[in-house]
């Protein structure tokens, strides 16, 4: 696979190649925009098939009036097919449960998608704010296995953390499962690799 270098949209970290999985740590919505909304739109610029998993306090239609304030051209990319924005709970979960095998899948299924229209290889974000204690080590398993492999797809992921939410020893199995995380200091962003 290329290791060409794809804009990222984000200052900390400027560009990465394919088969980069990276984390967010949030503490707001604000936050949330702030890094997915330039990640997004470089994406989308830079002929990348998109898709954004939402959970509060960011939901589907909060996403894409965030897109649509950043970029006015925002509803072409949708009417054509090159972004999707979709709750949690249509993609992460099947009758309230998280299906590992069913996720991995569908991030295939995409990447297949996008490489079939033209498009250069996809770009995904999901929120796991809505994830609960019962569902955190088989989801701590699924990034796992999305890191041990990712680096031999098209693909380009950041996946965001409410940082109030985590104690100490599942934020350090969130770095072990991340190349790099993104973290607000001051008012800048900040990668920590």
């Amino acid at each position: 696979m290329s290791k060409s270098l794809r804009e990222t949209g984000l200052r900390a970290i400027p560009y990465v190649p394919w088969g980069t999985h990276l984390c967010q740590f949030y503490r707001s919505t604000e936050e949330l925009v702030q890094v997915l909304v330039p990640y997004f739109r470089a994406g989308l610029e830079n002929n990348e098939y998109c898709m954004w998993v939402t959970a509060e306090p960011l939901n589907a239609e909060s996403a894409r009036e965030a897109m649509t304030r950043a970029m006015p051209s925002f509803d072409r990319y949708l009417e054509k097919g090159q972004v999707e924005i979709v709750p949690h709970d249509q993609w992460f979960l099947r009758d309230d449960v998280f299906d590992m095998k069913m996720v991995l899948d569908g991030w295939l299924s995409r990447l297949n998608h996008a490489l079939e229209k033209g498009y250069d290889g996809l770009r995904a974000s999901g929120n796991t704010a809505w994830l609960e204690s019962k569902d955190w080590e088989s989801f701590s398993e699924y990034e796992a296995v999305v890191n041990g492999r990712i680096g031999d797809y098209r693909i380009i992921a950041i996946c965001s953390y409410r940082l109030n939410a985590l104690v100490v020893p599942r934020v350090i199995g969130v770095l072990d499962n991340h190349q790099a995380a993104l973290v607000r200091r001051s008012d800048d962003w900040t990668a920590v690799l």
